[in-house]
């Protein structure tokens, strides 16, 4: 189980370097291109393959419990450890990440983004998912700064390089707004840890804000809390969030919403509710005011992106819908309770497989039509998908009502629990306060389903025209989309899966380490 960990973060990094070599003779296949990107399905199908091994393994009757640690001393003079480990928090994000990677490197060994070569295409992916699963299984703070930072560099490579019109302007803005707010949350990493004498995240959260005074927490909260919440990312500092998507190539949007978001509300769980507990309690209310803002901001944005005329663009969308979701996301996280974290949590996963599954549809509607943009899918064209490709109409109509949180499906689920725990929050906070927050967040929810329903019913059902039909599906598509799909179903009908390995996580973290 140790080496299973350490393979998961380290495989991907030394696949990144095998994939810049030349290919072997006999791997070469028809071209050096389509042995790199083969290369590339190969090491995140074994990082996947490990991963599932790791989940099978893992002991889900003691899901609290940190598992398959590996605790090595690094830099002495700093007390900075290698520290690994996963427990039922942190599981489910390494498994999704891997999932969602892997998926990206199988879409793009068909269907390579347009851009330069694609050996630094996989390494550049691969080297995003090492960074992205390290942030997830380390367990020191200055380690998880490190796997935190490392993601960036890749991502931008990815949008400058292979992404669509603008992309170096939201190249710049999305590497600037990330990188300032890490150097606030390095401060805030720093402080804690030197006040505290330990960098070790497993001490701290038993410790649970013991040997930190009340304004130190509060100033840690303040600092970390900004670095994470641009990643996450949080009104109003979300303007990165739609440029990015607009001009990333389909895989990095998929990577950028399913697994990038995430970061930054594990960071939350995993360091700010344990360790700073009181400063968290002082923050709580405005990080709740501040996510229900975005709720409604992100779900008016898409309105306005909705509405004939507005040549709305179809990722724009769906980039501020994230906005959105992720307001839900981090208004589980200040109710400080096991209801609001594990809707957090859920809604998390939720928003990982259906985005995803949302930006690989848009992706393909693009190639197909040659624009995303919604008067021209609706208007004169007539894309009317339902009857020209109706398996990728009915497969977006199906991520679409799955988006706006349908009963049965993933995305209810995180969305309920986390306007639950909105209803009762922590003792200490303003349960008026919270009550105003549910319901703003619960009147989002009725704002989403308008936008969703808006985009199904020009996308899907417009007018249609004698036209040649659409390419449908491609078999490819099929096996890239049909594990988020039958996941979606899976997690709305049997939330207990992952509410059973979170919920124990969450108890002890919320109770200072002790079970």
């Amino acid at each position: 189980m140790q080496f299973l960990l350490a393979f998961i973060v380290a495989g991907p990094l030394l696949g990144a370097a095998a994939a810049l070599l030349p290919a072997p003779p006999g791997l070469k296949g028809r071209n050096p291109d389509q042995a790199v990107l083969r290369h590339g399905v190969t090491v995140t199908g074994a990082v996947l393959l490990a991963t599932l091994v790791l989940a099978a393994g893992f002991d889900h009757d003691h899901p609290s419990k940190m598992q398959a640690t590996t605790d090595i001393s690094w830099i002495p003079a700093l007390d900075v450890r290698i520290h690994l480990g996963t427990d039922g928090i942190s599981l489910p994000l390494l498994v999704l990440t891997a999932l969602l990677t892997f998926l990206c490197a199988l879409h793009s060994y068909f269907k390579l983004p347009a851009g330069p070569s694609p050996k630094a295409f996989v390494a550049l992916v691969l080297v995003l998912e090492s960074g992205t699963l390290a942030t997830f299984a380390v367990l020191d703070l200055l380690l998880f700064f490190l796997a935190f930072e490392m993601v960036l560099i890749p991502m931008y490579f990815l949008i400058a390089r292979w992404g669509g019109d603008r992309k170096q302007p939201a190249a710049w803005k999305f590497i600037l707004y990330t990188l300032l707010g890490s150097v606030i949350m390095l401060l805030g990493l720093l402080l804690i840890g030197l006040k505290s004498g330990t960098f070790d995240m497993v001490a701290l959260a038993t410790d649970n804000g013991r040997g930190l005074t009340t304004s130190v927490q509060v100033i840690a909260v303040l600092a970390v809390g900004v670095g994470l919440a641009v990643k996450t990312p949080m009104w109003p500092l979300h303007s990165w969030l739609p440029d990015a998507h607009t001009a990333a190539p389909t895989v990095g949007s998929v990577l950028l919403a399913g697994v990038l978001l995430k970061m930054g509300t594990y960071g939350f769980v995993r360091i700010l509710l344990p360790v700073t507990p009181d400063g968290m309690q002082t923050f709580a209310p405005y990080l709740a005011a501040l996510a229900v803002v975005g709720i409604i901001y992100g779900s008016l944005a898409c309105l306005a992106l909705a509405r004939p005329g507005a040549k709305g663009d179809l990722k724009r969308l769906i980039a501020y819908s994230s906005v959105g979701h992720m307001g839900f996301v981090l208004l589980g996280i200040a109710t400080m309770t096991p209801t609001g974290v594990n809707g957090a949590l859920f809604a998390n996963i939720a928003h990982g497989l259906i985005t995803g599954l949302l930006f690989f549809l848009v992706g393909a509607v693009k190639d197909r039509y040659g624009t995303a943009d919604l008067d021209t899918l609706s208007g004169a064209t007539g894309a009317a998908l339902y009857g020209r490709a109706p398996r990728l109409g009915g497969l977006l109509a199906f991520a679409a009502v799955a988006s706006l949180g349908l009963p049965g499906l993933a995305g209810f689920w995180g969305e309920m629990l986390t306007l639950f725990g909105a209803f009762d929050p922590a003792e200490g906070l303003s349960r008026p306060a919270f009550l105003t927050f549910m319901s703003i967040g619960a009147l989002g929810t009725l704002l989403t389903a308008a936008y969703m329903l808006i985009v199904v019913r020009r996308v899907c059902m417009g007018e249609h025209r004698e036209q040649q039909p659409a390419a449908d599906i491609q078999r490819y598509e099929v096996a890239a989309w049909t594990p988020l799909a039958a996941l979606t179903v899976l997690a709305g009908l049997w939330p207990a899966v992952l509410l059973g390995l979170t919920d124990p996580a969450v108890q002890k973290l919320l109770a200072g380490g002790k079970s």
